[in-house]
């Protein structure tokens, strides 16, 4: 008899381990068993004639992809009608304008007391005017150390600083805006919202308060002067401020030396001062930071030696070594009309002069 573990008829033929070993490579793993879709029949459906002990499931549903469609779907719609609602707002959208200031200046002219004094080189008049120990070009425009205020960081003063001092540099010692034959390079630098009022100002400058070039830049006529030396001297501090939580003022204080030549005479001609204060307050917000542009909002200009009748809101016409201011005066000015401010004219001190 076999042993309590051996089927009634015995050992299959071939030994115990011979069948064990013919299928002994069959394994069923567990995504095998995973891809099989057989089912066992219920007992209803076994009880029927012929029917199969088990049936083949149906393939499952494969309804992700067009799931995601339909979601990617819903997720286009609802994102075009919240841009439509905010285009068509009952309210409207319209962007906030920012206050931008317009420009407020005044050009003095400065009237020599006599003749204008000349020399035959710039070295000897700016060796005995006041302007002998200014620094020449940029050199004169130092950065103050930059400190942060209440809403603004040590970097935004900085940056602020730096505009203004480009503007300036740009406004008063660049030879080609000096000769009117540019304004693009301070143009660039000037806030969006004033460019309309920048732009009336070089096609149709006023004596108004408003529509000089000269209250923008320094212009001096290149028919009447020209350049005898490019180094100009320059002196004068910049300071800044907060003018609310939203600004920073700049205010700039600076005096510029030019040492003019008749325009067309001979290279060894006389040649004579002419200085220019620039009194400017400028208003940066931090749009302007970004684009490091500048607001000026007033300027105030003195210029001399200068005849008083002369009209500046165009160019600065410089009297020239050995000139006078003659005896004309400005052509009137009304006090009844508002809109005009007075003309007005100061005396160019003696001892502004250089000492030749």
């Amino acid at each position: 008899m076999g042993g309590p573990g051996d089927p009634p008829e015995g050992t299959p033929e071939g030994g115990p381990g011979g069948a064990e070993d013919e299928y002994r490579s069959v394994v069923f793993d567990e995504s095998f068993v995973r891809a099989a879709r057989l089912q066992e029949s219920s007992a209803a459906e076994r009880m029927a004639d012929h029917a199969p002990a088990v049936r083949r499931r149906p393939p499952l549903r494969r309804g992700l992809t067009r799931q995601l469609l339909v979601l990617a779907l819903l997720i286009a719609v609802a994102f075009g009608t919240a841009v439509y609602l905010g285009v068509r707002h009952p309210y409207g959208s319209t962007p906030v304008r920012r206050s931008v200031e317009a420009l407020r200046m005044t050009v003095i002219p400065l009237v020599p007391q006599g003749r204008v004094p000349g020399a035959a080189g710039p070295e000897r008049l700016f060796a005995h005017s006041p302007a002998a120990p200014f620094a020449v070009g940029a050199e004169g425009i130092p950065l103050p150390a930059s400190r942060r205020t209440a809403h603004f960081s040590d970097s935004q003063v900085m940056t602020a600083l730096t505009a203004v001092k480009d503007y300036i540099v740009r406004s008063s010692l660049h030879p080609e805006v000096l000769t009117g034959r540019e304004v693009r390079p301070v143009r660039a630098l000037v806030d969006s919202e004033q460019l309309a009022q920048f732009d009336r100002s070089v096609a149709h400058p006023a004596a108004d308060g408003r529509h000089a070039v000269t209250g923008w830049m320094v212009r001096i006529d290149p028919a009447r002067a020209r350049l005898a030396d490019d180094r100009i001297r320059v002196f004068g501090t910049l300071k800044a401020t907060e003018a609310g939580a939203a600004t920073l003022e700049v205010s700039a204080d600076h005096t510029f030396v030019y040492a003019l030549r008749p325009t067309g005479a001979a290279p060894r001609a006389s040649v004579s001062l002419f200085t220019v204060r620039r009194e400017l307050t400028f208003h940066l917000d931090r749009d302007d930071l970004r684009t490091r542009q500048v607001q000026l909002v007033a300027s105030h200009v003195q210029a001399g030696p200068l005849a008083c009748a002369e009209d500046a809101s165009a160019y600065l016409r410089p009297l020239l070594a050995g000139q006078t201011a003659g005896t004309g005066g400005p052509a009137g000015t009304d006090p009844y009309d508002t809109d005009s401010p007075a003309h007005l004219c100061g005396t160019l001190a003696t001892g502004a002069q250089p000492r030749v």
